[in-house]
């Protein structure tokens, strides 16, 4: 389905302001569409044409109500209509106000009532000369299957609805959006208050009543400033006044951002929004959640995660630990195998360090691999013993990969990349005893790319090559076998090692990256 934007760019003339407003309404609209009962169609008139007859609007966006039943069972969005079925809409936009007149409709089984608000767009910095424009219109279509006498919570709703539908057709609402909000939350079920302009509470719906509550206040909230009484709840003062001076502000007309509260133990999230309809302040509407448990979870989530970058952060250091020792046992040693073994340790050591060192620094139990590879193959072309010049350089990228793939990864790769250096390019001497070509520069190349939830990894070098008795499986090299394990057990995929065409060694691995 077509996105709003691009059905109006598609169909209207309207321009990037005019869009950016009806994308705003389109995320803050859900509240009107619960207070009302109803659901929101949001129509624009698409462009004129020699071929049609009088306005024709199109369904940019629609949204239901969670506090009733809705009137549509199909999705409107992408809906052009015209005649006598947009009359009430034609009646809204050109004259620019709300319209309620009319009989019930029906929609299939289902009887509704038609109403229609302007959506105006009003420029700030135009105010005083008066500017603005109707460029969408409203279409309120409410369920009448369900038509019963209201509570006073469902009055105080419609109320508030009715108030909110005028600062819509007067260009103030939806509010500014504030950097950092996400989401419109909280929403008309998780609690509403209701304020005058005095900031005196008029109704707290159960749920508001609850949310206070939890917060210490145990009285009725009908007749008291709320603005002082959550200052004076909460645990922090320069938390309780800037949430005070958050609702005072939205009585004066302006819409501030949201804000939690913390009291008695409890989180409550607050957010208030000014009642101007016609420019007149009537008061201000605040919502409230309860986000206690919420707020609990996303502590011992932050908890965990600080608890296990510490434990790989210890491993790290552990496993610096025991590479320095056997580096100091190596330099004791004096038989040159048992030194190279030594050696060899170190570096695998090492390597896995670097994916220890790379979670301690992460939120999450995946690293970004790339980085990795870079340092390993930085610290292959180092410490590997062979008198060539080898340059080893990446293609491709590995991306963000589990912990349990990466930690088996990078042995793989730094025994490959070690074997690469030193067996593909022999010393001088070597070379001429062998009788073997020898590339003028030695190049190791570590290519990856992802393909059908498979990650596939070639090393490849210009070297001499295998020898041609070479058997993969029958090669008496740690190394080899190390790798052989790894790929097949740990990784769950296939190794091949085999000689290039073009000259020199590639192995080929395959890892799969589907749930383990």
């Amino acid at each position: 389905m077509s996105t709003l934007r691009e059905l109006v760019e598609e169909h209207t003339s309207l321009g990037e302001p005019e869009i950016d407003h009806l994308h705003r309404l389109a995320g803050d609209w859900q509240l009107l569409s619960d207070l009302s009962f109803a659901d929101l169609l949001m129509w624009v008139p698409v462009k004129p044409s020699p071929t049609r007859r009088g306005r024709e609007f199109l369904c940019v966006a629609q949204v239901r109500p969670t506090t009733a039943p809705t009137a549509y069972l199909d999705d409107q969005v992408g809906k052009i209509v015209g005649g006598p079925e947009v009359a009430h809409l034609d009646i809204a936009f050109a004259q620019e106000r709300i319209w309620r007149e009319g009989d019930p409709v029906w929609y299939g089984d289902t009887p509704a009532r038609h109403e229609a608000i302007p959506v105006r767009l009003r420029d700030t910095k135009d105010l005083e000369e008066g500017w603005s424009e109707v460029i969408s219109v409203i279409g309120r279509d409410t369920n009448l299957s369900t038509a019963r006498t209201p509570s006073q919570l469902e009055l105080n709703y419609l109320t508030t609805a009715d108030d909110l539908a005028q600062m819509v057709a007067d260009g103030t609402f939806p509010p500014p959006h504030h950097p950092g909000e996400t989401t419109s939350a909280p929403r008309v079920g998780d609690g509403l208050i209701r304020l005058d302009a005095a900031g005196k509470v008029t109704y707290p719906s159960p749920n508001a009543q609850s949310a206070y509550r939890r917060l210490g206040f145990n009285a009725h909230l009908v007749g008291e400033d709320l603005a002082l009484l959550t200052s004076r709840l909460a645990a922090d003062p320069l938390e309780g006044n800037d949430a005070a001076e958050r609702i005072l502000g939205a009585l004066r007309g302006e819409s501030p951002a949201r804000q939690e509260m913390d009291a008695r133990g409890a989180t409550v999230l607050i957010r208030a929004l000014p009642l101007m309809p016609a420019g007149v302040p009537i008061g201000a509407l605040v919502l409230v959640r309860d986000i206690t448990e919420v707020r609990r979870r996303d502590r011992a989530l932050m908890t965990k995660d600080a608890t296990i970058r510490e434990i790989h952060h210890r491993v790290k250091n552990n496993l610096q630990t025991v590479a320095a020792l056997l580096r100091l046992q190596a330099r004791r040693v004096d038989a040159p195998e048992a030194r190279m073994a030594l050696q060899e340790s170190v570096r695998r050591v090492a390597s896995i360090a670097l994916v220890h060192e790379t979670l301690s620094m992460s939120s999450d139990e995946a690293v970004d691999f790339d980085g990795i590879v870079d340092r390993v193959a930085s610290a292959a072309t180092e410490v590997a013993a062979t008198n060539f010049t080898v340059k080893i350089r990446r293609e491709g990228t590995f991306g963000v990969l589990p912990a349990e793939i990466a930690t088996s990864l990078v042995m793989v790769l730094n025994e490959l990349l070690i074997n690469a250096v030193e067996h593909g390019f022999p010393a001088p001497e070597e070379d001429l005893e062998l009788d073997a070509p020898r590339a003028e520069v030695g190049e190791v190349v570590v290519s990856a790319h992802r393909f059908r939830k498979q990650l596939h990894v070639t090393v490849a070098d210009n070297g001499q090559g295998l020898p041609d008795d070479f058997q993969a499986d029958a090669a008496g090299r740690l190394g080899l076998q190390i790798v052989r394990a790894l790929a097949t057990g740990e990784l769950r995929g296939s190794i091949e090692l085999r000689n290039r065409a073009v000259g020199g060694t590639e192995a080929v691995l395959v890892v799969p990256l589907g749930k383990r």
